[in-house]
């Protein structure tokens, strides 16, 4: 009779993922992997042919993760892009490593800065098909303005150079809208 396996896919993928959160992608080694998960690094590499393997499952669980995170997050204003920009800039600073992991690391794994930031539920499309219905002529323009804005105050937030509220955040998304648009 084969033996059970006690350690999991998922249990890896978990220990692995918490590792992230915490310390950061650097930090998620075999070594402190098989610590964190409570077991040997043979586990790890029954399931994964190799870290880069494991690492590409993770990018897609903090994709996911973020994408949650928006799918949650309560839209307080009609404005196109504020809701995006307060959810991204909040973000960074809530789970730095998860953020600094997906949106400033060199692979993404064959995805643009659009796609992770879209997801597939549309969240940028939404975005700007919302600001076409309002007489944008050019969201797709207004949109990438909108995000070198939002981006660089969200990369503000991890060197703490970013402390607005989040009414002033608010109020400046709307005010760059308005000047952009």
């Amino acid at each position: 009779m084969a033996r059970k396996e006690s350690i999991t896919k998922d249990d890896i993928i978990q220990a692995a993922f918490a590792i992230l959160q915490e310390e950061g992608i650097g930090q998620v080694t075999a070594r402190k992997l098989a610590a964190k998960a409570n077991c040997s690094t043979q586990p790890i590499f029954r399931v994964y042919k190799n870290m880069e393997e494991l690492t590409e499952e993770l990018f897609s669980r903090a994709c996911d993760f973020f994408h949650d995170y928006y799918a949650q997050f309560p839209r307080q204003t009609v404005t196109p892009f504020v809701n995006l920009g307060q959810v991204y800039i909040k973000f960074a600073g809530e789970h730095k490593n998860l953020f600094k992991f997906v949106f400033l690391s060199d692979e993404r794994f064959g995805r643009s800065m659009y796609d992770l930031v879209n997801g597939s539920e549309g969240f940028v499309g939404r975005e700007i098909q919302a600001a076409t219905s309002q007489g944008c002529s050019n969201a797709s323009g207004l949109f990438m303005k909108m995000w070198i804005f939002i981006h660089g105050a969200a990369c503000m937030t991890l060197t703490g150079d970013y402390d607005l509220s989040e009414q002033e955040t608010v109020q400046m998304l709307k005010e760059a809208y308005q000047s952009f648009r």
